[in-house]
């Protein structure tokens, strides 16, 4: 084990706190504490984590200046960190809108604000903090506002008091849901990369699809989706698997921004894919107050057509532009699968462990450890202690960059909740529909994609259920449909133009034009793009019904979809024409969008079918006589 710079060494502050981070969590899984003291303590350790890994960068700072304003970043939040131990008696036994606000908590409050303002900017940028700032304006001089937008302001003390002294605001459902879920997940996803679990999901892709045409691109796919539904973030699955996947596909022909473009889709629908999903899906569960499985359950069948979709998009289009497929060398270069097949062991170990009814975080660490286990039930994969140190770093690195951006979230849902926002904003929504289900829904669609432009998906997702799941509530609509109707379009808005963050980060890896990569990104999400709209009319397709029901559901929407991504492609045995283009996605969407068996669905299946069908039999027959006429 070398310690070749500050950074990598285990002696260094950073290194030593994410260990500590990783030790905290485990002794309250073991030892559960009040919320008052796991959520502050929690938060405290993703501040100080996130203002060493990302120090202060501003050129126009000296690097004295930047020293130390980081300094006073660390000091202020280890003063934070004290306020919440040494005050948590009172806390946790005052009573809210009747105990007094004292100096100190203000004091503590507005510190703890500032501090997360400032971490949510360098872990996501200036646009979530723009989103905050506009929050908070509004608490303060809401009055100012016309309409169904006013109402009376919060006062200083109001304010801190529902945002920082409680467990609701930046202590609320966000932070809980960090503490208890995602930091385990997390670790997890940097534990299994590290002992070679990434690695083998790529070489095992490219085993499977490489021959195949348009192979390259199948296998970052294939890989992107089974790595992205560990790693829970799009922009982590494309930096880890892109790197590789990206120069994979344009070795065999596909074009820069394409092939970024395809890895930015397909690491973003592994926030859709069970058994782990993304982070808003843990949310999505404390929200519901359903166990974590049941949305695990309910996101299966969307996501399995997801990506057949997707997979069938890349391969008539391969076949359409002529990419060739890799060769039996190329394939055969890629290190031998059987001998490290046992490295999925913990990926299985943590399925295993939620179907046996073990908590999400329980199971979550069984596999963390297992990980550094499984690899020495065989010599070859044997792993040093240079791979446990790797994951020491990057499990508390990554949790902390999702912690303080989601707890900053808490902002938003204490002021939209305390100040009925969210309930003016359902009913605005509705009045502004006139009733219609299908206005309502695209309304609440379009503002998804909107917020979800430059923020995380978690982020986007939390402020889109605060806003729009009311409304869609009210029109009628079951709430795990609601929900997932969001969460799925908050998901697509990483691939949106014209700020989409899972796209610029492949177009940055690919070394790819950026609106190109994003907009060939964009051009493949549209297979999955309407599928939200079946949740509202076919609740099958998430796992709610008969057997029959859900069987039948899943059929269709495989199909549906199918019929879709044939009309994206043009291409079904040759090119279509914009006329059998038109039919087909027509007849697609339809099927899509409508309940499995209804008339609807039936003639947009039967229409679609028979189109695709016929231009695929008049190819075949056409290509005989071009062979003919040939020789």
């Amino acid at each position: 084990m070398t310690a070749a710079s500050p950074d990598k060494s285990v002696l260094s502050p950073k290194f030593l706190l994410g260990v500590g981070f990783v030790l905290f969590q485990v002794w309250i899984l073991l030892n559960p504490q009040q919320p008052l003291f796991e959520r502050p303590v929690h938060l405290v350790f993703a501040l100080l984590l996130l203002f060493l890994y990302q120090p202060l960068s501003s050129e126009s700072l000296s690097r004295p200046v930047r020293i130390a304003i980081d300094a006073a970043m660390i000091v202020a939040t280890l003063g934070v960190g004290a306020y919440y131990l040494l005050e948590f008696d009172r806390l946790t036994t005052r009573m809210e809108n009747v105990s007094p606000v004292f100096d100190l908590d203000i004091w503590a409050g507005v510190v703890l604000v500032a501090l997360l303002l400032e971490g949510a900017r360098r872990a996501v940028g200036w646009i979530l903090v723009g989103v905050l700032a506009v929050f908070i304006a509004y608490a303060f001089w809401g009055n100012l506002l016309p309409g169904w937008l006013s109402f009376r302001g919060f006062g200083l003390d109001a304010a801190i008091e529902i945002s920082t002294m409680t467990t609701a605001g930046v202590l609320g459902i966000t932070t809980s849901t960090s503490v208890s879920f995602i930091f385990y997940f997390i670790m997890f996803g940097a534990f299994y990369s590290a002992a070679g679990g990434g690695q083998l999901f790529i070489d095992l892709a490219v085993r499977v699809a490489g021959r195949a045409t348009g192979g390259t691109a199948k296998a970052a796919v294939i890989s992107s989706s089974l790595m992205g539904s560990i790693s829970g973030s799009a922009v982590a699955n494309v930096v880890s698997t892109g790197v590789l996947t990206i120069p994979l596909m344009k070795r065999t022909g596909v074009p820069s921004h394409r092939a970024a473009g395809i890895e930015a889709i397909a690491s973003t629908g592994g926030q859709l894919m069970p058994p782990i999903m993304g982070v808003a899906a843990f949310i999505m569960a404390e929200m519901l107050n359903v166990p974590y499985a049941r949305i695990a359950l309910a996101g299966l069948i969307p996501a399995v057509a997801f990506y057949l979709a997707l997979l069938l998009v890349v391969d008539l289009t391969a076949r359409r532009d002529g990419v060739r497929a890799m060769t039996a060398e190329e394939v055969a270069a890629v290190d031998p699968i059987l001998p490290r097949l046992h490295l999925l062991l913990p990926p299985l170990i943590l399925i295993g462990a939620l179907v046996s009814g073990y908590s999400a975080a329980y199971s979550a660490v069984i596999a963390s450890v297992s990980c550094f286990v499984m690899p020495f039930l065989r010599r070859n994969t044997w792993i040093g202690w240079s791979a446990l140190i790797d994951g020491l770093r990057e499990a508390p690195r990554q949790a902390a960059e999702v912690a303080v951006p989601i707890a900053s979230i808490g902002l938003v849902i204490a002021v939209a909740v305390q100040s009925n926002l969210a309930l003016k904003f359902a009913g605005s929504l509705v009045a502004l529909a006139e009733g219609s289900i299908f206005l309502s829904l695209a309304l609440a669609m379009v503002g998804c994609i909107i917020m979800g432009m430059g923020l995380p998906t978690v982020a986007a997702y939390i402020i889109g259920a605060v806003l729009f799941v009311p409304a869609i509530q009210n029109i009628g609509v079951d709430p795990l449909a609601a929900h997932f109707f969001i969460f799925y379009y908050c998901v697509l808005s990483m691939v949106t133009p014209p700020v989409a963050l899972a796209s610029f980060a492949a177009a940055a890896v690919g070394d790819a034009p950026v609106m190109k990569t994003s907009w060939s990104a964009f051009g493949l999400s549209l297979v999955a793009f309407f599928v939200p709209f079946s949740f509202i009319f076919d609740p099958a397709v998430l796992w709610q019904g008969t057997a029959i029901e859900i069987l039948l559901g899943a059929l269709a929407m495989l199909t549906s979809t199918a019929l879709w991504a044939i009309a994206f492609a043009g291409w079904c045995g040759r090119s279509l024409g914009w006329t059998a283009r038109a039919v087909i996605g027509a007849s697609g969407l339809v099927a899509v969008i409508a309940p499995a068996g209804s008339f609807a669905w039936t003639i947009g299946f039967v229409t679609g079918w028979a189109m695709a069908l016929a231009v695929f039999l008049a190819a075949r027959r056409r290509a005989p006589l071009t062979a003919k006429l040939a020789d």
